[in-house]
């Protein structure tokens, strides 16, 4: 990670008790605004010693659910509940969550595949490295808000990584447990190295993301699951007053390359397989028509593992490697 110091300023003193708005202010120069900058929404609420935790959303621009929830606790939170201080980005990547889109429309940017970011790079590059570099130092904990998108649908389920540290461990399992997801998936280790959860890791923080949805839009139940997860997850840590009501939670793990089901071509998929089905390896997942060639045979696409399907592709057009269909497997600890 550079050493550089970060381009972005903010009026919000984050030391300072009691509850601030404002924005971060990302110095953006373009044609029509030779000056001007990015305003990314921000809220920091400090209330004596204790916790420090950073509640994150718009990671990836077209994921609402999270967006809501923190929007809704921005407002909500009152300053005498919080022990300790909670700083709340709803719209973290701000140009792709304005344009509801996964990755930014100026760079193209996918904000969690950009970790530790770059302080004079590109948009993107800047807030991952603000992010990592200036808000993480100064937090215990992250709980970075996340959903299947405009591409995907999730069972709602809470992801963090998985640890060889038993104490480590047994943290994020306590936490993923007191955020009460129907599932809660544990990424292998080793998973990812430019993911906001790695950069927690590179920090020495707990780090929490989750799945909540998808699909492109929003429901009354995972804004409920969202809602109670992240007001649970607060408390859990003593950042709010009050405490949790976790409900069960299914653990699972994501380590295999067979967790993952692509489509072999370009065409139009059908799913032979729902979310909550339990996968088997050969098993037939759907099938890639090609009407522009109708007389063509329709392309298999089987499941490479065993598995629960947590996780479908939401649009039937698809392209070769598109990923279709996403497994998890029970995991004992």
């Amino acid at each position: 990670m550079s050493n550089r110091r970060s381009r972005i300023t903010t009026d919000i003193d984050f030391g300072r008790e009691g509850k601030q708005t404002g924005f971060l202010r990302l110095p953006h120069s373009v044609h029509r605004s030779a000056y001007g900058y990015i305003a990314i929404p921000v809220v920091a609420i400090g209330n004596g010693e204790g916790p420090r935790v950073l509640l994150t959303a718009g990671n990836h621009g077209d994921e609402y659910e999270g967006q809501i929830v923190l929007t809704k606790l921005a407002r909500s939170l009152e300053v005498a509940a919080v022990r300790g201080s909670i700083v709340i980005l709803p719209m973290m990547n701000f140009p792709a969550a304005q344009a509801g889109m996964r990755t930014s429309p100026i760079d193209e940017g996918n904000l969690n595949r950009t970790f530790p970011g770059d302080p004079d790079g590109r948009p993107t590059a800047m807030i991952a490295h603000y992010v990592e570099s200036v808000l993480m130092p100064e937090v215990d904990a992250v709980i970075d808000l996340h959903s299947g998108g405009s591409s995907l649908i999730y069972v709602p389920g809470t992801l963090a990584r998985h640890s060889t540290d038993r104490t480590q461990l047994d943290k994020v399992l306590g936490l993923v447990r007191a955020f009460g997801a129907p599932n809660s998936y544990l990424m292998g280790v080793g998973a990812e190295d430019r993911s906001i959860l790695a950069a927690a890791e590179r920090a020495g923080i707990l780090g929490l993301s989750a799945e909540l949805g998808g699909a492109g839009m929003v429901t009354r139940e995972t804004l409920a699951i969202t809602e109670r997860g992240v007001v649970n997850a607060l408390r859990h840590l003593g950042a709010l007053e009050g405490r949790p009501e976790p409900r069960a939670t299914r653990l699972l793990q994501v380590i295999r390359a067979s967790h993952y089901v692509y489509s072999p071509d370009a065409g139009l998929f059908e799913p032979h397989a729902e979310l909550g089905d339990h996968a088997k390896l050969g098993q037939l997942a759907g099938l890639v028509h090609f009407p522009d060639t109708p007389w063509r045979e329709p392309a298999p696409v089987h499941f490479a593992g065993d598995g629960l399907v947590v996780c479908k592709r939401v649009p039937a057009r698809v392209e070769r490697g598109d990923c279709v269909y996403h497994l998890a497997s029970d995991l004992a600890v």
